[in-house]
């Protein structure tokens, strides 16, 4: 069962879960996740494994729709959040409702629906103020924004709930996804959609900073990787923990910019080529982020199959095609 199986990375491992044949179960309120992703998914695949799809259209803080949608389930990849650190800032309630009794919630139902593992998203901001580099799960610091608290509780909440009702569980601190059907709408969108969107519209891109702000940019094809191998696992030693889910390199966002406007060009030679502006750092940011893989390499078995390299390279038809320009 998947939550959030509207959203961006939820709507990915919907696609590859039904290309393999596999029965799914997902819910989505679409606050934050798209009927047309759903749509795109149901294009990629043949009617028969869409026939294998069945949508609960519900919200993860209701108990019932929660049962509704663990009905039947073996594994549950919960994904559904209010993952931005800035609108968690301006609205933490709703940040916390979600992230933290939402998942309370969920992990409850899952538990009295018979599930037999629960895979969650969980986020790099549980780093906080931690600035050794790499990030070792081991070494957590102070949030720095309510939605890195939130992600925070919420591997608390999967420990100490598994442990005390026996529901193994397996938390994945996903450094800056991006791909196919990541939202460039909206105040609180990504920074990879949000340039490219801008570069294709001929709208000044603004860099938060002096541009050396780093990050380990991890393409979805890795995070949904991440997903199966938590799902399947058969070593008792990988349950019960939280892992990196990156790449293991670093970009400053100065190189980024570099990376889209190259490869957007190569794509259309008549864009407009224009400079970054810069400006203030944003509140809840951290200057540099990069993930130690090792445990998730060595527990998992997980091995990122792009760089950013290739993530963009694969990434930037589905913007051209989808973003509103």
């Amino acid at each position: 069962m998947i939550t959030g199986v509207a959203g961006f990375i939820g709507s990915n491992l919907l696609e590859t879960l039904l290309k393999l044949d596999q029965n799914v179960i997902g819910i989505d309120n679409f606050v934050t996740g798209f009927q047309r992703n759903l749509d795109q998914v149901a294009e990629a695949v043949t009617p028969e494994q869409w026939s294998r799809f069945r949508f609960v259209k519900g919200d993860i803080c209701e108990r019932d729709d929660c049962l509704k949608a663990c009905d039947g389930a073996e594994i549950v990849l919960h994904q559904a959040a209010i993952n931005s650190a800035p609108r968690s800032i301006d609205d933490p309630y709703t940040s916390h409702h979600v992230n933290v009794d939402g998942f309370v919630t969920l992990f409850l139902a899952a538990r009295d629906s018979g599930v037999k593992r629960f895979v969650y998203a969980s986020s790099s901001t549980v780093y906080g103020d931690d600035a050794r580099l790499p990030k070792v799960e081991e070494n957590i610091g102070r949030p720095l924004s309510p939605y890195g608290a939130t992600k925070q509780m919420g591997e608390q909440y999967a420990y100490i709930l598994g442990k005390t009702y026996d529901v193994p569980s397996i938390g994945l601190r996903y450094f800056n996804v991006f791909g196919a059907r990541q939202t460039f709408e909206g105040g609180y969108a990504a920074v990879i959609p949000v340039w490219v969107t801008s570069m294709l519209r001929g709208e000044p891109v603004y860099i938060n900073g002096d541009g050396s702000t780093s990050r380990d940019f991890c393409y979805i094809a890795n995070a949904v990787q991440a997903n199966l191998l938590a799902g399947m696992t058969t070593n008792p030693e990988a349950l019960d923990r939280a892992y990196n889910v990156a790449v293991g390199e670093r970009t400053t966002l100065t190189t980024l910019f570099g990376m889209l406007k190259s490869g957007l060009k190569d794509r259309d030679p008549s864009l407009r080529d224009f400079e970054p502006i810069y400006r203030g750092f944003r509140a809840g940011d951290v200057p540099h982020s990069l993930a130690d893989i090792s445990k998730a390499r060595n527990l998992l078995g997980y091995e990122p199959t792009h760089r950013i390299t290739d993530g963009i390279d694969a990434a930037l038809d589905w913007y051209r095609t989808y973003a509103d320009y």
